[in-house]
Formats: structure tokens, C-alpha cells, sequence
């Protein structure tokens, strides 16, 4: 009799095993699932900022109204350079160093930059600004 007595002790331990096991497997399926959706929640945050920000930086002064437009730029140095600033009509040339910035002279004629001269656009920069719908015309 004392076999019967610990086979039925066995089976209720075993049975209760296998419930848990679910219920184990079950909880690990529902941390992994809440895991992944505070994962998309964050990514999707993320681009929503990106996008908001970028929205308010083109509601701000664009380049098409400012009167103040950088022409060219010289490195003269690590820390010195030139550069050729239009204001409205008036094309000026200023000398920047560390602390200081410099009106070397004003010109009288504004010098002409001609369209090849402008720098070009790698192929991956243009390629990429294509996918994203902008233009190149856009950036001037």
C-alpha cells in the first residue's frame, strides 16, 4: 500500500510542474512583448521629435530671407580665415581669428560666383537628397 500512497504524492508534484511551465513560458512571452512595444514606442518618439524639430527649423528665418549671405571662405591658417559676406547690394570681406572678426574692405563692384564654381555635390549627397524630395535649389 505504501507504493499507491507515493504515486499518487509523485503525480500531483508533476502535474503542478507542468502547469507552471506554461504559465512560466507565458509570462517570459509577455515581458518580451512589452519589451518590444516600449522599444517601438521610444524609436517612434525619437522620429517624432527628429520631425518636429525639423519642422520648426524651416518655420524659422530661411535662407531665401535673410539679408545676410556668406559668399566664400579661406582657411588662412588653423584659426585665421577670409571671408566674403553680401549685404543686401554690398559684398564686404572680413578677416576672422580667434576673438576677433575684421572689415578688411568693402568692394565697390560685387564680385560674380559663377554657377560652376560653386561647390559640388557628391553623387551620395545628391542621390540622397533625391530620395529625401529635396532639391538642390532648395539649399540656396
Amino acid at each position: 500500500m505504501a507504493l499507491p500512497v507515493a504515486a499518487l504524492a509523485v503525480e500531483p508534484a508533476a502535474t503542478a510542474a507542468t502547469a507552471a511551465a506554461p504559465a512560466v513560458s507565458g509570462g517570459v512571452a509577455g515581458q518580451l512583448t512589452q519589451l518590444v512595444l516600449g522599444l517601438l514606442l521610444v524609436l517612434g518618439l525619437i522620429f517624432f521629435l527628429a520631425w518636429l524639430l525639423r519642422r520648426v527649423q524651416q518655420a524659422g528665418p530661411a535662407g531665401k530671407g535673410q539679408v545676410i549671405e556668406l559668399i566664400g571662405s579661406r582657411a588662412l591658417g588653423p584659426r585665421d580665415r577670409l571671408v566674403l559676406v553680401q549685404v543686401g547690394n554690398e559684398q564686404i570681406l572680413l578677416g576672422l581669428s580667434p576673438g576677433t572678426i575684421t572689415a578688411l574692405h568693402v568692394l565697390k563692384e560685387p564680385v560674380d560666383v559663377p554657377a560652376a564654381a560653386e561647390k559640388a555635390t557628391p553623387e551620395f549627397a545628391q542621390h540622397l537628397l533625391k530620395v529625401l524630395g529635396k532639391d538642390q535649389k532648395d539649399k540656396k
